[in-house]
């Protein structure tokens, strides 16, 4: 029976000695998140008081605050990117060192029963995607969430009705993504094993090279690699497959939604309801509400494909050493 312990207790063994970087990390996030939602009110101030009331001085004062907000994002953006990578690179090099400590010590029929290649697979490869989703991805997914959430409040408080328009997309943009996600997720570990099984299948074959070529193996390895590569290919082709139509159907659906939105916004604006800074700030709170839904269905597919990989690691950090001292 498997004893090891779950993913996320996994990863935050390693994140814990690293609390305050995470902090500074998720400040700067929050910030420039906040700064992203503030330049809605900015585009109807820029309308309304701006251009509308044709006064010089107004138009001044709002581009002068909207370029000091533009120079705190990207500041903000800096000390985010700089410590979530930082994060991302530090917990996989202690990661990798306690893998290789753990196999180090672990008996010489482990290795007999486990290829040392597809082992090296797990060690590099692997804690590569996973670096990817620890210094990057997971940044990016919960600063969307919070744009989606926040983009989400500023749409109510800007014009219900309109928002209320755009809310009706939800319930059938979450279905694909639970429904897409599970089954990139599965297909994502599958990649991974036969990406490994490749790797091995080099290593067993150049490692006994001149065997192979005393006996003419040639042809037969040949097919055999061929074989061992169509089949990874085949994996990642239906892993590529469902993550597309997870995308696309999210954007299709979102997008689709904004557009009618739109033409409702356009003729209450005719109609004197609203003003063309509000729609403009809707507008703006709309595309980022979509943009955000879009890029968390891609950053769900990377996180279970990163899902897939640390199954993997842990199996190699918490393999038992059947001798004992």
């Amino acid at each position: 029976m498997n004893q090891n312990p779950g993913s996320l207790s996994v990863i935050g063994r390693f994140i814990r000695p690293y609390t305050p970087q995470v902090i500074y990390a998720l400040v700067a996030l929050v910030i420039t998140a906040g700064i992203t939602l503030s330049l809605g009110q900015s585009v109807r101030l820029l309308i309304d008081d701006g251009f509308s009331a044709g006064s010089p001085e107004q138009l001044l004062t709002i581009i002068q605050w909207f370029a000091l907000l533009i120079a705190g994002l990207a500041i903000g953006t800096f000390c985010r990117y700089y410590w979530v990578s930082w994060l991302g690179e530090r917990i996989i090099t202690d990661l990798r060192k306690a893998v290789f400590q753990n196999l180090i010590s672990l008996h010489p029929g482990y290795f007999e029963h486990n290829r040392s290649l597809e082992i090296q697979s797990r060690l590099t490869a692997d804690t590569t995607v996973l670096q990817g989703v620890i210094g990057s991805s997971a940044s990016v997914a919960l600063r969307n969430i919070i744009l989606f959430i926040g983009g989400l409040l500023w749409m109510f408080f800007t014009n219900a009705k309109l928002t209320l328009i755009v809310l009706g997309a939800v319930p059938v943009v979450v279905v694909p993504i639970l429904y897409f996600g599970r089954r990139v997720r599965k297909l994502s570990r599958r990649n991974q094993d036969r990406v490994a099984d490749v790797g091995a299948y080099v290593g067993e074959v150049l490692g006994h090279i001149k065997t192979v070529q005393a006996y003419t193996h040639e042809l037969s390895d040949r097919q055999r690699f061929d074989e061992v590569t169509e089949q990874a290919f085949a994996v990642a082709r239906e892993r590529i497959l469902q993550r597309g139509w997870l995308v696309s159907v999210v954007i299709l659906l979102v997008l689709g939604a904004i557009a009618f939105m739109l033409w409702t916004g356009g003729n209450d604006v005719f109609a004197g309801k609203i003003t063309g800074g509000e729609l403009g700030a809707f507008v703006f709170y709309a595309i980022i509400v979509g943009s955000a839904a879009g890029s968390i269905s891609e950053v769900i597919s990377e996180l279970q494909r990163a899902a897939g990989a640390l199954e993997r690691i842990v199996e190699l950090l918490y393999a038992k050493n059947e001798i004992r001292e």
